[in-house]
Order: structure tokens, then sequence, then C-alpha cells
């Protein structure tokens, strides 16, 4: 006979928070909301743990590398989509990692040989434009010289015209000594007024680049996340289809952590895979997704460093319409949330959560860390912003940015599902839509945070760890839910003027 859950599957919006009491150290400049990724044991520092709660979802319409470097900046993670070639995506993980705040390891190199046109190529397919002119044009050559815009016109240089005519050579660079702290280099680059600075070794051999606007980025974004290194974290997705080929490809591109991508998380494919990687690399690896305890302590015992908690919730995914699998997001992450710290206690490992989907709101996600989340994953938030790989577009008198599903037909992404591996989807779990465009990441995720703050000191919290230990949650009905929203009024035409 079937096995009943009689308990109605809830979502976050049938819940609220209420306040405890709100001390004066409560006050959101002195909220910190790291939060470990990354399974650790009792008494250990977690791996690898994020500054900020967020990460971005393993889509193609959400997480390349542009969103991997802006979200980073800010102390999140994007796990960049793995539904396109090996190659590809194992290049957007080298262009994350090449992104360092600090000492650069050169990316764009060519010899005095090539030409203007070759340059231009480089610049579009890096993005960079900076040069460095090595004699062999690798990264660590004998250094020549430097290229960087102001040393061209392309409107009246020839494409055919050979670097070493108009680079900046090596006897009129200003350079740094192997050894040299990223502080002394900071302050050459401010003394002689520089925007890089090549640091070379005794035999005039390239080590790195140091940008002036790398050190104005570490003020700008103080909770960057970075490697030993001083690289941005880059996550991954994979799937267990073609993991073989693929997690070595993305581990030489110098991925931190990556996640298995999938429609149904509780399978012994998902086994397989994390055996694999366990055998053969030192890499992170979450998985999932999962909606319940059994699931998640299976991943867990498997060797999954974080599960990811959530089916069908996405606004996107239609799994629950198309397939009836599924559960409301809140009754999943509550039950899984039991079942890992049940599972701590016992063993002494904590194995972090990831709330995969159900955010509307951002109180939403508020919700989902006092539930027992150390992160989310969102796909449609960040499908809104200037830093997401979609188009966007005007539709009647408003701007928008397409977003799709990874079970939609347009995705394709037919290795998320391990029902037998074939190349066509037979029918979608998630539709082609719009979302509107809200401008770029940074604003909307700091009025994000500040929210989630501002809450988590109305409930008396300093720390995600503390919401989960002292955070008050009660249901909400459906009358509540009206009186919770402007009601009773006329609401204002703010695109009137008066008199």
């Amino acid at each position: 006979m079937a096995k009943y859950y009689t308990e109605p599957s809830r979502t976050f919006s049938e819940f609220l928070l209420i306040p405890n009491l709100t001390e004066r150290e409560h006050t959101p400049d002195r909220v910190n909301l790291a939060t470990p990724i990354a399974k650790y044991k009792r008494g250990e520092t977690p791996k690898l743990s994020l500054h900020i709660p967020f990460s971005s979802a393993v889509m193609q319409a959400v997480s390349d590398h542009n969103m991997a470097v802006a979200l980073a900046r800010s102390g999140g993670v994007s796990f960049i989509f793995g539904s396109q070639s090996i190659e590809d995506q194992a290049d957007m993980v080298r262009k994350v990692k090449s992104f360092k705040a600090g000492f650069v390891v050169s990316r764009s190199n060519l010899t005095p040989d090539h030409t203007l046109a070759d340059v231009q190529a480089l610049k579009r397919q890096t993005g960079h434009s900076t040069v460095a002119i090595t004699d062999d044009g690798t990264p660590n050559g004998e250094l020549l010289g430097i290229v960087t815009s102001r040393d061209y016109r392309e409107s009246r240089d020839a494409p055919d015209k050979p670097i070493h005519s108009f680079m900046t050579p090596f006897a009129s660079l200003v350079c740094g000594r192997s050894g040299m702290t990223l502080p002394e280099a900071n302050d050459l680059i401010w003394e002689r007024k520089l925007n890089c600075l090549p640091i070379v070794d005794d035999n005039q051999h390239l080590e790195h680049l140091v940008f002036r606007k790398d050190y104005d980025g570490h003020k700008e974004y103080p909770l960057q996340l970075l490697d030993a290194n001083k690289s941005y974290i880059a996550g991954a997705g994979i799937n267990s289809r073609d993991y073989a080929e693929r997690v070595p490809a993305l581990v030489e591109a110098g991925a931190d952590i990556l996640v298995i991508d999938a429609s149904d998380g509780y399978s012994e494919w998902q086994r397989d895979t994390i055996a694999f990687v366990k055998a053969n690399f030192d890499i992170p690896i979450g998985a999932g997704n999962v909606v319940d305890r059994e699931g998640f302590l299976y991943l867990v015992e498997a060797g999954a460093d974080f599960v990811k908690v959530g089916i069908g919730g996405g606004s996107i995914c239609i799994t629950r319409e198309q397939k009836g699998i599924g559960r409301g997001q809140a009754s999943a992450l509550i039950e899984v949330a039991e079942a890992r710290d049940a599972y701590f206690e016992e063993t002494g490992v904590y194995v972090p959560i990831c709330s995969d989907g159900g955010i509307v709101h951002d109180y939403h996600i508020t919700l989902a860390l006092a539930m027992g989340a150390d992160f989310v994953m969102m796909g449609r938030y960040f499908a809104r912003f200037d830093e997401s790989p979609t188009r966007k577009l005007k539709v009647g008198n408003n701007f928008v940015k397409e977003f799709w599903g990874e079970g939609s037909n347009r995705a394709r992404n037919w290795q998320r599902y391990d029902s037998g591996g074939k190349e066509n989807l037979l029918f979608e779990e998630g539709v082609d839509s719009y979302v509107p465009y809200a401008g770029s990441l940074q604003e909307n995720l700091d009025k994000t945070l500040g929210k989630i703050k501002s809450t988590m000191c109305n409930c008396g919290a300093t720390s995600i760890e503390e919401l989960q230990r002292k955070a008050r949650i009660t249901l909400v009905s459906a009358t509540s839910l009206v009186e919770g929203g402007a009601h009773d009024v006329m609401i204002k035409d703010t695109g009137l003027s008066g008199e």
C-alpha cells in the first residue's frame, strides 16, 4: 500500500516570522551572512563558505561567466550551466578564474610578430584590453612589451600593422619584481599612476599582472569570494551522463565546486557520479534535488558535500504539472533540515542544504534560512539582471529578459534526466518565458540583503545560525495573506502629478 503524507504540502507564502526581542546589538550593520557550502566535521572550519547565502541556478539563461564574476564579487557563487559543450563550459570557468583580485595570470598574450588584427580578435574573445607581448606568446614567456587600447587607433591603423611597431616596449615599462607583495604592488601603481603593473622574475619572464581596477574593486566589493590565489570562486554544473569526461576538464580549468544538475536527485546515477568525483578529485560536489529525509540521507551517504532541496517549485518548472512529482518547498525544506540536524548530532558531520526554488518574494529567502537552509539557489531572481546571458527586449512599454527552464525544449538539456539517455525530450518540464528587466545585480542585491538583515534583526539574530535557533514561524490563513498587502485603499497612480 502506498505511503500517505496527510499533512498539506506547504509553500513559503503560508508562513510568517514572529518577531523576537530586538536588542541594541541587533542592527543590520552587525549581521553576518557567512554560511558553509561544503560539509565539515564538528569543531572544524568549513572547507568552503559563502559570504552571502546566494547561488545562481545551473541554467543557460542565468549562470555564465559574467554572472559568476558578478556574484562572486558580491560574496555568492554561480554554478555555470553544464548544458553546453565541455570545452565551452571549461572556457567559462577559466574566464572567471582569470578575473583575479590581485596577482593575475595573463590570459591574453601575443608575440611581437602578431598584428593589430590579432589584438582586436583577442579582445573580442576575452574582453581584455591589456595584452602581454612575450617572446613565445605564452603567459610566462619573456616579457617584451604591453599593448593597451591607448597604443593604437582602430579607425586609422591598418589591421596588418605588426605589434612590435606600436607596443609599449619593455624598456619603457614600470615593472614589479618577483616576490613583491600585493600592498607593495598597489603602492607602486599609485605612486607611478599606472593602470597595469607587470610582475617579472630575474630573467624578465612574466609572472603576473596587477591592475589598478582590482584594487578599486576590492574596496567596492568587500565581500568578494576569493580562493587562496585571489581568484574568484567558480562553481560548475555537471550531469550523471558525461561526468567522466566533463569533470576532469572543469577541474583543470580551475572550478572550485561542482553540483549535479538533475530533475530528481534520489537516484543511483547520482550516487555513481559522486563516487567517481570522490575517487579521482579533491573538489566538493553537491547533489540533488530531493524533498524528504530519505533522499537527503541517500545522497549524504553517497558522499555529497551539500544537498539541494526542491522539486517543481521553480517559476519556470512544470514538473508537478507534467509528472505529479514534487512537494511544497517549505514542507520539503523543513523535513530535510530536521534530517540534516539529526545526522549532525549522530555523526558530527554537518552537510549544508540549499533551498532551490519557490522564492517569490525577498522575505521568502529569510524564511528559507530560518527553516534550515544554509543558502538558496535562484534562477528567476538573477535572470532579470544585466549580468545574465540572455537578451534584453522591449515588449510593449516594458523591458524584459528571456528566461527558459533547463527542462524546456529550448534548453534541450536531456542529460539532466536519468531516463535512458534519449537525446530528445519527449515532453517538457520547463517553459520558455520572459521576466521583467530589473537593472544591475549589485543594485538589486543590496536591496534584498538589506531586507534580509533587517528581518533577522527583528528576529533577534545577527547570523544565520542564530536565526535558525531563535526563529519563531507561524502558519497564516488565506485571509491573513490578503491582510498582509495593501488593501481597502485606492493606490495612487505614480504617473499623476499634483498641481
